[in-house]
């Protein structure tokens, strides 16, 4: 069984980004809500959410904040930073801002792990392709993605005790 983990990242701007993430099969994420379903979790207030994340994030082995073009600007993004440097988890980004969402390919965002509170230095990988005219390949990106996202996976860094 693939490695489980939890997924950060703006679901609105990413979820199909997301989705193909998760297609790699080369881990196990948490289930990615519907939209409606997301509504459903977020009308029921704050803690509703943070308990949601909690639920999510208890059992898994890392969590990953896949990184787009406006996930550091999302409260719930880092909140999740926050809470998985606060619980110990390992923690990485990468960048999907490359690949494909319905033939668009975003620019590169801004570093989540800059605006969470007290969060040391996260690595953060970045599979971006270019071809020949400097334009990003989405193609070339997914697969180097693909290549390389279980090696990524376990090259989190964890909050140190001292």
């Amino acid at each position: 069984m693939p490695k489980s983990v939890f997924y950060s990242f703006h679901y609105k701007q990413d979820v199909h980004r997301v989705q193909l993430v998760r297609n790699i099969n080369a881990l196990e994420g948490q289930p990615v809500l519907n939209p409606q379903k997301w509504e459903e979790v977020r009308r029921r207030g704050e803690q509703a959410v943070k308990n949601w994340i909690h639920e999510q994030m208890a059992y898994k082995k890392a969590v990953i904040v896949l990184i787009g073009k406006n996930t550091a600007s999302r409260p719930w993004v880092i909140h999740e930073i926050e809470k998985a440097w606060a619980d110990k988890k390992p923690l990485l980004g990468i960048r999907i801002h490359g690949l494909s969402s319905f033939g668009d390919v975003d620019s590169a965002g801004a570093n989540p792990f800059a605006k969470a509170a007290g969060v040391g230095s996260i690595p953060i990988f970045d599979p971006t392709s270019r071809d020949w005219n400097g334009r990003i390949d989405s193609q070339a990106t997914y697969r180097k993605l693909s290549e390389n996202l279980e090696n990524w996976s376990a090259q989190g860094v964890i909050k140190r005790s001292w």
